[in-house]
């Protein structure tokens, strides 16, 4: 990661593109002050795939029958 001046970043436009392409972090800043921040964008190696879980999980089927321990709360 390195940091370079806006003034200086309007000449090197390609270079510091292409070191973030290279995996380089480059702050750009303005009056001392980091304002931009140029990093290459890390994809995803893998995808979510639907219906991965299935059969995993599962629901018992008195699942939405009140408990025994709340009928004291319940009207």
């Amino acid at each position: 990661m390195f940091q370079i001046d806006i003034d200086k970043a309007k000449g090197q436009l390609a270079n510091l593109f292409q070191a973030a392409l290279n995996g380089e972090i480059i702050i750009i800043t303005q009056n001392d002050q980091p304002v931009l921040k140029l990093a290459p964008i890390v994809q995803s190696e893998k995808r979510r795939k639907s219906g991965s879980a299935k059969g995993l999980i599962w629901m018992s089927d008195d699942f939405d029958q009140p408990l025994e321990d709340f009928h004291e709360y319940m009207p």
